[in-house]
């Protein structure tokens, strides 16, 4: 059993950076990747960015070049440092552990607007 908790999310302009963590507990041994999701309203939930346990990486084509996603092990965090945000970036956004099934966090809410 995972369990995930997002945090960092809030109410920025856009050109804005945010950062958000994901802290994972549990059986954290046995995850595989570790991934961002987010969801705005009246839409489906969309990959952003994940991250392998040998450290490779995949962006949402939407996201590239502005989001970084990494991974403290130590820490056993995940952080997804978000830049130059636009208010199309405006989501809940959430953190996913994958380990044979996939461990959701509650969400946090991240707005762009002036």
């Amino acid at each position: 059993q995972v369990q995930v908790v997002e945090s960092g999310g809030g109410l920025v302009q856009p050109g804005e950076s945010l950062r958000l963590s994901c802290a994972a507990s549990g059986s954290y041994f046995s995850i595989n990747a570790m991934a961002w999701y987010r969801q705005a309203p009246g839409k489906q939930r969309d990959l952003v960015a994940i991250i392998t346990n040998n450290d490779n990486t995949n962006y949402a084509d939407s996201v590239k070049g502005r989001f970084t996603i990494s991974r403290d092990y130590a820490k056993s965090t995940v952080y997804l440092q978000m830049n130059s945000l636009k208010p199309e970036d405006t989501a809940v956004y959430y953190c996913c552990a994958i380990s044979g099934r996939s461990y959701w966090g509650q969400g946090t809410q991240v707005t762009v607007s002036s």
